[in-house]
């Protein structure tokens, strides 16, 4: 098992960063969270500058004060936001050589977001691990739109190491009190171009690197191919997160690829919609074999009298208490109770599975 060092905090990994978008995970509190087993949460600097916005953040003392959690926190930079509206729809903003900017729909005012910006943003809200910005792409994007991705990726990681540089410079940071920062992969699904940019950024200097873009075809399967590529690229001294990863089934095949970090919305999203995470047996053991993992759609009328726990040796709140009919009754009613108590379960399953993965020895 190897560690991430950062801010007198030691991260264990593989780890699996539930999404705390807007500085909170939805239903929980941070104790609920460590009830739970999660040690480091990610959360959106793009997103964080609008709700409850940079002053408040910093007036309240940064992110682990404001969200009383004493955990890794990393940040994301907003390029996938960019790739999630802008891409999609054009009247949500463009990108452009120096930055991003954003329309957001609910207001009149636009949005700058350079590699600079990004960067102090992050600094200020006194985040531990900081990701560049970086230009987002769908897989199936064609090879000329891909090889643009990627030059503006290196320009703008390259902008973001120095502003990185200029606020350890003036804050006066050592190499102990220092954030981590990350780079992001892009390259479609083009194993020339991921090379390319892999090459360019381990050039440059950084802690680690992410994968970036969507790692999903069309039929929602893991892009394997071009994950393993990516990953062969950077020397294994290297962390590389699988940003967007959370399916449990892709996580464990990710990690056995050499990635170590993982950050989704999946498993609490999940949770609130009624898609609970569940082993087959009593004997399945987290991530082993090929049929371990199951679906439990508590909506479902065979579970409307079923006294079992959602998940068989689960020591989640939820399963050590309440019974799947039970569950299902508060779902039905949509009592926050539910919510609370489903979110704490999904995020226990994540954190087993990341428990189980540790005892496995990654391959060099």
């Amino acid at each position: 098992m190897s560690t991430l060092k950062v801010h007198g905090r030691e991260l264990a990994l593989p780890a699996f960063l539930p999404d705390a978008t807007y500085g909170y995970v939805r239903s929980l509190t941070s104790a609920d969270l460590r009830e739970v087993g999660v040690e480091a949460l990610m959360m959106n600097a793009f997103h964080l500058m609008q709700k409850p916005g940079s002053s408040v953040i910093q007036t309240l003392g940064g992110l682990h004060s404001m969200a009383a959690w004493d955990g890794v926190i990393m940040t994301d930079s907003g390029g996938f936001q960019a790739y999630s509206l802008i891409r999609q729809n054009a009247k949500f903003g463009s990108l452009g050589e120096n930055g991003i900017i954003f329309r957001p729909e609910v207001s009149a005012r636009k949005l700058i977001l350079t590699p600079e910006k990004s960067i102090q943003l992050q600094f200020g809200y006194g985040s531990d691990i900081l990701i560049c910005l970086d230009d987002c792409t769908h897989v199936d994007a064609p090879f000329e739109e891909q090889q643009l991705s990627v030059t503006r990726t290196i320009q703008w990681a390259k902008r973001a190491k120095a502003a990185y540089e200029s606020q350890l410079a003036s804050r006066k940071m050592d190499p102990e009190s220092r954030p981590l920062i990350f780079g992001v992969i892009q390259g479609g699904g083009y194993p020339e171009l991921r090379k390319i940019c892999a090459e360019a950024l381990l050039e440059q200097g950084f802690d680690g690197f992410g994968f970036g873009g969507w790692p999903l075809d069309d039929q929602s399967n893991l892009l394997t191919d071009i994950l393993e590529f990516t990953r062969s690229v950077v020397p294994r001294q290297f962390p590389i997160h699988a940003l967007g990863i959370g399916h449990p089934v892709s996580v464990a095949a990710c990690y056995r690829m050499g990635y170590e970090m993982f950050d989704c919305a999946m498993p609490t999203r999940d949770a609130r919609h009624g898609r609970l995470y569940a082993l087959t047996s009593p004997s399945a053991i987290p991530g082993k074999g090929t049929d371990w993992f199951a679906f439990r759609y508590v909506n479902d009328e065979k579970y409307m009298r079923s006294q079992e726990p959602i998940s068989p040796g689960c020591d989640c709140p939820a399963c050590q208490h309440y019974s799947l009919a039970y569950l299902s009754h508060l779902y039905r009613m949509q009592d926050s109770a539910y919510f609370r108590l489903a979110t704490q379960h999904n995020l226990r399953f994540m954190t087993r599975l990341i428990e189980q993965l540790r005892d496995e020895p990654l391959h060099s």
